[in-house]
């Protein structure tokens, strides 16, 4: 007796299986903040559309994170590739009595693998730069997970090259360590390795989102059976 693999076969033969779906969260602020938090309020009104965190207050920088919610955090080294965004628009960015502009950038953080004194060690991308007179964009990356080195655009923290004094990467740690760990992921005007002065927001983040793509199967339906 022998162990024969077969599979599901249609008139035209063998049917590979179709990739499943993408997994997709946005948060709209609708229902609340849903485990995300900043040093803004949620806000009925003046979103994209509707409920929104706005910023109003003079500070460092804006921003917005979650340390709980579950399609943001956790091992994102499941999914070949993940697609994470916001909706971001400023009104007015004041430093010194001038309008400036800011970054926006989205940072996967990892406290499991911080050393060094570091609160933790992080990947980050700048999403893009928002200043009075821009309307609402819809501001998003999409990266592997799995890859061992940093992928194009991105940088690291929890660590400092002795000679440019540059944040990066610990030794050893690499980009798809971080993300098999992800205990907080946060959407800031803080760029790393940059300091900043008092500055004057009115600002707004809406939508903050993740699409997980799902790996593909071999075959549909395939089962095994004895001869």
């Amino acid at each position: 007796m022998k162990r024969v693999a077969f599979l599901v076969v249609l008139a035209a033969g063998l049917v590979p299986a179709l990739p499943a779906a993408a997994q997709t969260t946005v948060v709209t602020l609708e229902n609340g903040a849903e485990g995300w938090d900043g040093n803004a309020p949620i806000e009925p009104t003046g979103g994209n559309p509707d409920a929104n965190a706005h910023f109003l207050l003079e500070t460092f920088g804006i921003r917005y994170s979650t340390e709980t919610h579950p399609a943001f955090i956790g091992n994102m080294t499941l999914h070949p590739s993940i697609t994470v965004g916001v909706d971001a628009v400023a009104h007015s960015i004041t430093y010194l009595g001038n309008e400036v502009s800011r970054d926006v950038v989205v940072e996967f953080r990892s406290r499991t693998l911080a050393q060094n004194g570091y609160p933790w060690t992080s990947v980050w991308f700048n999403l893009g730069t928002i200043a009075a007179g821009t309307p609402w964009q819809s501001l998003s990356v999409t990266v592997a997970p799995n890859s061992a080195t940093l992928p194009a655009g991105w940088g690291g923290y929890g660590d400092e090259d002795p000679k440019t004094f540059e944040p990066r990467l610990p030794p050893g740690v690499t980009f798809a360590d971080v993300m098999a760990t992800v205990d907080e992921v946060e959407f800031s005007t803080f760029v790393p390795g940059f300091f900043y002065g008092f500055t004057i927001f009115d600002a707004r983040f809406d939508n903050f989102r993740i699409e997980r793509a799902q790996g593909d199967a071999i075959f549909a339906n395939g089962f095994e059976t004895e001869l």
